[in-house]
């Protein structure tokens, strides 16, 4: 079964432009995304079995990406007001 990945913008649409926008302008939330789309993709590649991972690492990865995406949603809800 083919699993998608998750980018950032498919996941927040209504946020495309200020995603666009923070990742040009603004180092630290640059660094989160491209720490995300890493992990995302990862995990992407291990769930079709593009490449091996242990259950408890594919767990931690997961778990590293929804902290990521916490804070990046962070980030662009203080960026909108």
């Amino acid at each position: 079964m083919q699993v998608d990945h998750h980018p950032l913008a498919a996941d927040f649409p209504e946020y495309k432009d200020a995603i666009h926008h923070l990742k040009m302008n603004n180092a630290h939330f640059a660094k989160l995304f491209t720490e995300y789309d890493d992990a995302d993709k990862a995990i992407n590649r291990a769930e079709n079995g593009a490449e091996h991972l242990a259950e408890t690492a594919l767990e931690d990865l997961k778990k590293v990406r929804i902290s990521l995406k916490d804070q990046l949603f962070q980030l662009l809800r203080s960026a909108a007001n």
